[in-house]
């Protein structure tokens, strides 16, 4: 048996498992690990929690200690190195006119090296730009390339429900989003109100979507024809969340009938319509007539008064002779 806890190093960022040894620790304990990068500070999310030796995920490292008063000003210090290394960088992107946009510096927890996050279209050469960061702050420099998802989730702000957004609060991985899920909740399928802060689909789009399809394959859908206690009509419209659908009858009268009062047998298709030549077709179609008509015209047109007879190759010989 070994004891885990998770922890993170921003907040809504990734969760990561290591090992309790001898501490006790509860959410919001602020403790020192050891990461590939190097050792950094980092927070701890959830209770310790015991799990088999099989369960236990490969490479486990443990705490090394919680952290003291030093290393929370440790921190602080490199929040201010992070801001003056950010004007410093961005001054010298404008002098540059490099096409990029600065989005955050990140500096790790023994100041050994500083992370620079950027923003592009495309390939950027910033070859000199990291000499003059290297030249100012004496450091490694890492420039990393993000998405607009990352960069928001970076800069956090307001969303359009009046909240934070999800991604900087507390949703840690971006799932797949399409439009096809604003349309089974019938949103308005208008750019601005179905996209983020990002320019990309809002991530709450997919929160609901799995409930509403659940709750749409016990409606019948628009289009279909239903009867219900002597009432028999169109369905025009679909409730979801009250869980009903309003029929239009022959009388053009609207009723609202609940899903649960609809029998499957009871559903029908509306009877297909006969498709409607267009005016193209028609027009093809008057061509293909109008053909054999114009070529028997022609035949009846030529100087002997007859028709065009097709002759083998003997009746053509035998002509040839006899007008010798």
């Amino acid at each position: 048996m070994a004891t885990i806890v998770k922890v993170q190093f921003h907040t809504a960022g990734k969760l990561y498992d290591f090992g309790v040894g001898s501490f006790e620790l509860k959410p919001g304990d602020r403790v020192i690990v050891e990461t590939e990068r190097g050792r950094s500070i980092a927070t701890v999310v959830t209770p310790p929690r015991e799990y088999e030796e099989s369960q236990l995920p490969e490479g486990l490292k443990n705490i090394i200690r919680l952290a003291e008063a030093s290393d929370v000003e440790s921190a602080a210090r490199n929040a201010t190195r992070e801001k003056d290394a950010f004007e410093f960088c961005l001054r010298k992107i404008k002098e540059r006119g490099m096409d990029m946009k600065l989005v955050r510096v990140e500096y790790l927890f023994d100041g050994s090296k500083a992370i620079f996050y950027f923003t592009a279209d495309g390939r950027v050469d910033f070859r000199e730009l990291v000499k003059d960061l290297a030249h100012q702050f004496h450091t490694r420099i890492e420039m990393r390339q993000i998405g607009v998802r990352d960069e928001a989730k970076m800069i956090g702000g307001i969303g359009i429900c009046g909240r934070e957004l999800c991604c900087s609060s507390f949703l840690r991985d971006f799932e797949p989003v399409s439009v096809k899920m604003a349309k089974e909740q019938s949103l308005a399928l208008n750019p601005t109100k179905i996209s983020g802060q990002c320019g990309r689909l809002l991530c709450c789009l997919g929160y609901e979507y799995e409930t509403y399809c659940s709750l749409k394959k016990c409606l019948p859908k628009c289009g279909k024809l239903v009867k219900c206690g002597g009432i028999e009509g169109e369905v025009v419209k679909m409730n979801v969340l009250e869980g009903s659908v309003t029929v239009r009858t022959d009388d053009d009268r609207e009723v609202e009938i609940k899903g649960d009062d609809i029998r499957p047998e009871n559903i029908a298709d509306r009877p297909k319509q006969p498709r409607k030549e267009g005016p193209k077709e028609r027009e093809q179609k008057a061509g293909a007539d109008r053909e054999p008509r114009e070529k028997g015209q022609r035949d009846q047109q030529r100087p002997d008064g007859q028709g065009r007879e097709r002759r083998s190759g003997r009746g053509r010989e035998r002509d040839k002779k006899e007008k010798k």
